[in-house]
């Protein structure tokens, strides 16, 4: 059991950085505020708290959930654009966030350099939130999780799946299926696998978990018995001037009724969204009776308002 205050005021950088015991009570606290939120109970946990949510990467899911999430909780969500903050032209990132923490309780940031997320942690007194980086997409992984938490009930035995570019969807599942104990197994095309510092780390970690990891470039190899199947675009933003070339090298990796035989009977289709459709998925797939997508994409909301409630509620 985590202490109750042992996670104020920390970051929320990567899944890495948590144990499985920090995971569990992050995914706890979100299935308990969404209990309250679908019963209509208030639950202003963050009554005068303000978050500084700073988008260099333009969204829909992150900024909608944190905002709503935000104001669910009673606080004030604080947009911020490239074009409201002097970053773009020659502020520090150390002075922003010096500033920053003198104005408000949380900054949850969602750019591209993750080294720019651990820079503005590193500097600023107050917890910071990766809301996505071209390294990590934690808070993304977390609602993955309590979306398989509650279809499956438990992650014991499980096996997640993951075809596609090897981009920060696939490092952070990674990290989060070997920290619950999921076996994971990763498909992507020779030049696009996850970062391999990144893997030997994971692969490490399963050796302790007595989980296994495979990374292939043969999807089938990957797919089969899988109890979760989760896809991601295969071009994502930043890189669209690689988008022909990407078609071409991913056009076997497209999650389909024919490739999907070979997981469990009874597997669930995850993405993160925005989907591709015709792309990475299809819609038989995406549209089908094992797609939880919805599901998915609405939990980024509870589990969202789990992390601002650990790290920033003192009452």
């Amino acid at each position: 059991m985590v202490p109750k205050h042992q996670l104020l005021g920390k970051d929320f950088l990567a899944i890495s950085d948590f144990s499985k015991a920090e995971i569990d009570y992050f995914l706890s606290e979100a299935l308990s505020l969404k209990e309250l939120q679908k019963q209509g109970i208030a639950h202003q946990f963050l009554k005068g708290k303000v978050l500084a949510m700073i988008f260099e990467k333009s969204s829909t899911r992150t900024r909608v959930s944190f905002e709503v999430g935000m104001y669910q909780l009673g606080g004030y969500p604080m947009f911020l654009s490239s074009n409201d903050l002097q970053l773009g032209r020659g502020e520090t990132i150390a002075d922003t966030a010096r500033v920053l923490s003198r104005y408000v309780d949380g900054i949850m940031i969602r750019t591209f350099a993750h080294e720019k997320v651990l820079e503005l942690a590193k500097y600023a007194t107050v917890p910071v939130i990766n809301g996505l980086t071209d390294e990590h997409h934690p808070c993304q992984v977390l609602a993955d999780l309590l979306t398989i938490l509650e279809l499956k009930g438990d992650f014991k035995n499980l096996k997640l799946c993951y075809i596609g570019d090897g981009n920060n969807m696939a490092n952070s599942l990674l990290e989060g299926a070997v920290k619950v104990g999921m076996n994971v197994a990763i498909a992507s095309p020779d030049g696009y696998q996850p970062d391999p510092h990144l893997v030997g780390n994971v692969h490490a970690e399963a050796l302790v978990n007595g989980t296994e990891v495979l990374i292939t470039n043969d999807p089938i190899e990957a797919i089969k018995d899988a109890d979760i199947v989760y896809t991601d675009v295969w071009t994502s933003m930043g890189q669209e001037d690689e988008q022909a070339i990407r078609l071409e090298k991913f056009q076997d990796y497209q999650v389909n009724a024919k490739l999907c035989e070979h997981a469990s009977d009874d597997f669930i289709f995850l993405h993160c969204l925005p989907a591709h459709r015709g792309e990475e998925v299809t819609d038989e797939i995406m549209d089908g009776s094992h797609s939880f997508v919805f599901q998915q994409a609405e939990n980024r909301i509870h589990a969202q308002k789990a992390i601002l409630k650990i790290l920033l509620a003192t009452g």
